[in-house]
Formats: C-alpha cells, structure tokens, sequence
C-alpha cells in the first residue's frame, strides 16, 4: 500500500498521462481518478488538490519539462515506459515549479519507479533527477516560456492577428493559475468583504486565495456563482433585458443564463448535452433562478422554432477554447488547426441559424472563449459582409481597452495580470439585417 504521499504523485501521474496519452479532459479525468479514489483510500482536501496542483502545473510546463529533461537524457524512453516519463515529468515539476525540497521529490518518484513494472529505470529516474535538482532551475530561467510551451500554430495565428509582444504576453499568461472569480446577485461591496474578495473594474469579484466553494459563505443560499470575469461580461451587452424574451444558446453551465434571468428576461436555454444541462439545472435551482430548459442540438431547435419571437439571444459557441489556459492547459494538448476548422463551420452555421429568430429590433450576442480571429473577428467581419448581420459596436458597456476598432468586445488574458488576468474572450453584438 502506498504512502500518501506516494499515493498523490502516482494519481497525479495517473491523470497527466490519460490527459496527453488517452486525450480526456483535466476535468473530467480528475473527478473520476479522485471517485475511485475515495472507494478505497480518500484523500484529504489538500492532499486532492495537489494532485491537481501537479498535474496542471505539468500541462502548462510540459514543454519546459520536456526540453529540461532532454538534456539529461542520452535518449528517449522507450513508449513501453511512458509511466517512468511522466513520473520524471511530475516529479521535475515538484523541484523546478513548486519548491518541493528536491530530495522528497527524487525519493518518491524512485520508489514509484521501483514499484512499478519498470523498476530497472529507478538508477536513470535517480541519476536525472539529481541533475534537475542541480541545474534545473538555472536552466529554465532561460527557457523561452512562451514558445516552448505553446504550439507554433496558435502562437502565430496570435502574433498575425495582435502582434510578436502581444502574442508572447497570451502564451506568458497562460502559465498562471487563476483566481477565484464570482458573479453576485447583489451588494458587491459586502460580499467581497465576506469572501475575502475585491471588486474588479468590471463589477465581477476576485478572491486570490484557492478554496472549496461549496464552503464559502453564500454558496447555499444561492448568492453567486463562480464565473470568470471574461464570461460575466457578454449578458451585460444586452442592456435592459426586463420583460424580453431571450435565448441562451449553448448554455451549460448557466452562469450567462443566470445573469439575463436575475436581469428580468424570460430565459430559454439550449444546450446539446443532457449531462450539461444537468449541472445547469443544478446550477440555477441553487440560485433560485427560473428557467425553461432545452436538450437539443441549437441548429435543430432553431428549425423548430421558426418564428423571430425573441428580444435577445446569446450565443456561446462552441470554440477551441484557447483562452482559457490558465484553468484548461489541456486545451494545448488537445486541439489542432482542423479541429478549429470544424469549429468555425459550426460557428457560422449556429449564427446563421440564430440570426432569423429575433425580432426585427432584436439583439444577439455572439460570444467565444478564444481570441482567435477565425472564431471571432474574422467570423463576424463575414458575417457582415455577407449581409445577414449587421454589428451594434460597444461604446462604454466595458473598459476601453477591451473594445476592439470593430467595436467587438475582445478580452486579452494578459488584461489585469497585475491581479491574476482573465481569460480570453471575444464577443460581438449583431442585429438581423433587413
């Protein structure tokens, strides 16, 4: 049986390698891991929250990782011995990243080493780590962060659209654990008191500390919800929503649904999941917010729809998700070029499905968590051009700096990063044309 602390280097290794190797979610592969866990030996919060620690780390450092350990390697693992390459990952983590006293971390990631079906590289698993342990760090502080941990294409694709510097700065901020961000119902002053929070520029409210939400003062009584500061701000583009009837359009998991309930609209949300819509049905019976819930595919909920019957509609599109690395740094693992590819024709086929189902002065909001301009500004610029849309430029709804020449909202992750940053987010607000 192993040690605890064996046994959160072992689970974190476990979850980076179904995340690189097997392609899961962080997310997804870290509940179950933790689940099956807790059927036989549970972990204590902190101890749960390392193995996370570990893993993220390691995602959003693999390429740094790799590059370290490359040199101290006269060659590649075998495949066979991918357990023994991502033991080294983890534990490489613990001395360059996370200041574990690096003789703990080379003794465990030996005895896993030995404990395991290749127990004849626990000499090599030593005999580099102890070199890690010696040069590691001085080694890193040379690494050029911002390539080495991002593919070349979406580090290009941002240096085309914003610029070299401020490509660098998306990738740099990629790499920072993110706050605790909340959207409240009301009275933001004390709430952030009660939360140990502050008041961002935005309205939205930050806690730097981690903690277990469940625990924190108001989540039972439904008093907020966890939302980026990106995501509160495209249901603030509507205005005054009393009394409409609106559509949320990918809506899982509720928080944009939340804001346009608790600002008066007749919500209808639609999202393609069952598990999805679960969770937000679970979200918005907590916070005590009507909503009539759809399970469908949007396209194919628009065609039953037919009728221009709605005041307003956000559209949350599915999208590469490339501006949420701080929380997602197996979004890097995972996408590819044709995998945007396949998402911009979604894209284009949700908006043009959408755009015939408002009135004639209604509004839609087309949001993306990504600041890819083939998601964003290049999808809407066509959109516009073909004549289905005409846009309804931002002026003073957000900060300055977050309104593009277009009048498109497009938040940059780098944006507050003296308090944490924010993720990446792109929103235009579009009316029907004709």
């Amino acid at each position: 049986m192993k040690t605890p602390e064996l046994q959160t280097r072992h689970l974190a290794v476990e979850l980076l390698s179904a995340v690189i190797r097997k392609g899961r979610g962080l997310e997804e592969e870290f509940a179950r891991i933790a689940d099956e866990q807790d059927k036989t030996a549970p972990l204590d919060g902190r101890d749960r929250m390392f193995v996370r620690l570990l893993a993220t780390t390691a995602l959003r450092r693999l390429g740094q990782i790799d590059a370290l350990l490359k040199r101290f390697l006269a060659k590649p693992l075998p495949d066979k011995a991918a357990y023994v390459t991502d033991v080294l990952r983890i534990a490489a983590v613990q001395i360059v990243f996370l200041d574990t006293p690096p003789h703990a971390a080379v003794s465990t990631a030996v005895s896993l080493v030995k404990g395991s079906l290749f127990k004849g590289f626990a000499g090599l698993t030593n005999a580099v780590l102890h070199k890690v342990a010696r040069d590691g760090r001085n080694i890193v502080e040379a690494q050029d962060a911002a390539k080495l941990n991002i593919p070349d294409w979406l580090f290009r694709q941002w240096s085309a659209e914003y610029g070299a510097d401020a490509a660098r700065k998306i990738a740099l901020a990629g790499l920072e654990e993110a706050p605790l961000d909340f959207t409240v119902k009301g009275d933001a002053e004390q709430w952030a008191e009660k939360l140990d929070a502050a008041v961002m520029p935005t309205g939205t409210l930050r806690r730097e500390k981690s903690a277990s939400v469940p625990a924190l003062a108001g989540f039972e009584d439904g008093a907020w919800w966890v939302q980026d500061l990106s995501a509160a701000l495209p249901a603030a583009l509507f205005g005054d929503l009393r009394g409409k009837k609106a559509a949320d359009v990918c809506a899982a998991p509720g928080g944009k649904t939340a804001q346009m309930v608790l600002c008066g609209a007749d919500v209808t949300a639609v999202d393609i999941s069952a598990n999805r819509v679960k969770r937000l049905k679970e979200n918005l019976d907590r916070l005590k917010l009507p909503v009539k819930v759809v399970v469908s595919d949007a396209r194919a909920w628009a065609e039953q729809e037919q009728k221009a019957s709605f005041d307003a509609i956000l559209l949350d599109a599915p999208c590469s998700a490339t501006g949420t690395l701080r929380r997602h740094p197996d979004v890097v693992c995972h996408r590819t070029p044709a995998d945007v590819e396949r998402l911009n024709k979604t894209q284009r086929e949700l908006l043009e499905r959408m755009l015939p189902l408002l009135k004639p002065n209604g509004v839609l909001v087309y949001c993306v968590c990504s600041v890819l301009p083939s998601e964003g500004r290049a999808l809407i610029d066509a959109a516009v051009k073909s004549g289905i849309a005409e846009r309804l430029p931002l002026t003073d709804e957000v900060p300055p700096e977050m309104i593009s020449p277009a009048g498109d909202l497009t938040v940059l992750p780098y944006f507050y990063g003296d308090c944490g940053g924010c993720d990446g987010f792109f929103a235009a607000r579009l009316k029907r044309k004709g």
